[in-house]
């Protein structure tokens, strides 16, 4: 009888919402969403951000190689946008459901 390796759980992401404080104080409230192969943060409304190397959650867009980078735009909550955040996530930001 022949022992067979047991394949480990995909476990989901931590539910619920977080609430993670930006490096000047402000409060980005974010969900989780995969498991420990595919996973990736987004807003309460749906886009999707990236912490970059100074800790910032910034909106995420997609580079010239198609892959998903930090952009140069700051997340805030939807309540706490300004117009040119609005269009900017409108044109390059990636919005999950």
């Amino acid at each position: 009888m022949g022992v067979r390796a047991q394949q480990p759980q995909r476990v989901p992401a931590r539910p619920g919402v977080i609430a993670r404080v930006q490096p000047n104080g402000d409060t980005l409230h974010v969900v989780l969403r995969g498991d420990e192969r595919s996973h990736y943060t987004m807003t309460i409304d749906g886009w999707q951000v990236k912490e970059d190397r100074r800790g910032w959650l910034k909106y995420a867009k997609r580079n010239r190689r198609g892959e998903v980078v930090a952009g140069c735009r700051k997340a805030h909550d939807a309540d706490r946008r300004k117009k040119c955040e609005i269009k900017w996530i409108q044109k390059y930001g990636i919005k999950k459901n």
